[in-house]
């Protein structure tokens, strides 16, 4: 037989290929990692769970001793960050540089942790937030990245505030991507703050939902929250250019605010996009499995915007399921982790962008405690409390999932007393006394899942804590119950 020979380049562009294969991603792909949960994966299991899915940046909510001993040597490019009530601390140039100190410079070394960004404060110009970060976040941004230039490393580390796309805005009067400017009532903190991180060569960076524009707003065209494409794509008179879905045109709204304060070019970092899987009728691992879908092809090819065609930097949100999370916000806040809250992954999924979608490399060497549940007993001979246990069960663990329009939204009502209790017994490390809800509720080694409701088995980690002692509040529960008599 006659032999083919082919030139070095295409076979190493046939190894590269398979090797993409295996474990790239899109380029300057990164994930939040978030760690408000009852029960904590260890963060070196995280760590090699990023190593193994070719990710290979991640943002951080601060800047947590054990996590960064975990990224060290790892390699892993890390943004990490001063949480909002610490940003009036930062406001005193010497406490900046004790932070940078303890939390940027002391793993600055060979083998240590590859820190790229600092974020200062986590979205503190919401207008939820009534102003009470106005004063203190350009301040400590100014500390922080002095503090970094003094220390000697501000030409790699650069100091950033991730920042709500509320902060801009397009007038009511012409609500188009190229009529954006910031927010008004902040307009002159903001342009401060774009000087600054020009004159730093720092990027700014923003935070894009949108899942949030369908949340609530039962007006807004579902399709156009998505990358697929909407047959009623909104047109920008003035550019002439058709928006076809709300990333795009929130994103532009940037670049066009930034232009009209004379920083058209500035570096944009996308702090967090993704979709939730949970908490709300459109937060399902179908919509987020359609969103991703969307979103990391257009990374991949380096499409970028209409103004701002190329590419750009993008993190993830979020990594993990975090069941400790506030849900002010809504339900949803809880289930926005392309893994489970036991590093399980969620739906298929290509983070190299080349829509070759498949499961992403679960977490390794899980433990998990043992299979048992906690349900509602069926011989139970008083109810009248049911009520009231199921409400104290889902104060102190997370029932979510039991909302309208979530994924386990159809059970009966003996279903969703199984389902509560069961979460608190879980959040508790099946303490057995956990399991009792004065007689309510009993336990079983049968699982006792249904359909697309998943009853869960906690993990077992060394760091586990409750929410809420659980022999103490049920005592507490006993004797209220007498008194009542």
């Amino acid at each position: 037989m006659e032999r083919v020979w082919f030139p070095k380049w295409v076979l190493l562009l046939v190894v590269l290929g398979c090797l993409c294969l295996s474990g790239c991603v899109v380029e300057g792909l990164g994930v939040n990692w978030g760690t408000m949960a009852t029960h904590k994966l260890p963060p070196e299991t995280v760590v090699q769970m990023l190593k193994d899915n070719g990710i290979q940046k991640v943002k951080l909510f601060d800047a947590e001793e054990s996590t960064m001993s975990a990224l060290a040597g790892s390699g892993l490019e890390v943004m990490v960050a001063i949480p909002n009530d610490q940003l009036a601390f930062m406001a005193e140039y010497k406490r900046a540089k004790e932070w940078v100190r303890r939390n940027v410079t002391r793993y600055n070394f060979n083998g240590g942790v590859n820190i790229k960004y600092v974020a200062v404060g986590n979205e503190p110009f919401l207008t939820s937030y009534n102003g009470s970060f106005l004063n203190v976040t350009f301040p400590a941004l100014q500390n922080i990245q002095n503090a970094l230039n003094e220390a000697g490393v501000g030409d790699s580390i650069k100091a950033t505030v991730p920042l709500n796309a509320d902060v801009y805005n397009s007038p009511e009067s012409n609500p188009v991507p190229s009529a954006g400017r910031f927010r008004s009532d902040i307009s002159p903190l903001m342009i401060a703050i774009v000087q600054f991180l020009a004159k730093n060569k720092a990027p700014f960076t923003i935070n894009i939902y949108p899942f949030l524009s369908l949340y609530g707003n039962d007006d807004f065209p579902f399709n156009y929250a998505f990358f697929d494409g909407d047959t009623n794509p909104i047109v920008d008179a003035t550019t002439g250019i058709q928006y076809t879905n709300v990333f795009d045109a929130n994103f532009d709204t940037l670049v066009s605010s930034l232009k009209a304060e004379g920083f058209g070019d500035m570096t944009i970092v996308v702090g967090e996009v993704g979709w939730p899987t949970d908490g709300d009728k459109n937060a399902n691992a179908g919509n987020a499995y359609r969103f991703y879908n969307g979103l990391l092809p257009k990374l991949g090819t380096n499409r970028g915007t209409p103004l701002r065609p190329g590419y750009i930097e993008v993190y993830l949100f979020g990594l993990i399921d975090e069941d400790a999370k506030s849900i002010a916000p809504g339900s949803f806040e809880r289930h926005w982790g392309i893994f489970r809250y036991d590093g399980q992954p969620k739906f298929l999924v290509d983070l190299s962008g080349q829509g070759q979608n498949k499961l992403l490399v679960p977490a390794k060497n899980v433990l998990y405690l043992p299979k048992k549940w906690c349900m509602f007993n069926p011989n139970a001979k008083d109810v009248t409390k049911l009520a009231d246990n199921i409400n104290y069960a889902c104060t102190y663990a997370d029932c979510t999932a039991l909302e309208y329009g979530s994924s386990c939204n159809n059970l009966d009502a003996n279903g969703n007393a199984s389902y509560a209790f069961n979460m608190y017994y879980q959040v508790q490390n099946q303490d057995d006394l956990s399991c009792n809800f004065e007689g309510l509720a009993s336990l079983t080694t049968q699982n006792i899942s249904q359909g697309n409701c998943n009853f869960i088995i906690q993990i077992a980690t060394s760091s586990t804590f409750s929410l809420r002692p659980s022999l103490v509040g049920l005592l507490l529960m006993s004797l209220s119950a007498l008194m009542l008599l």
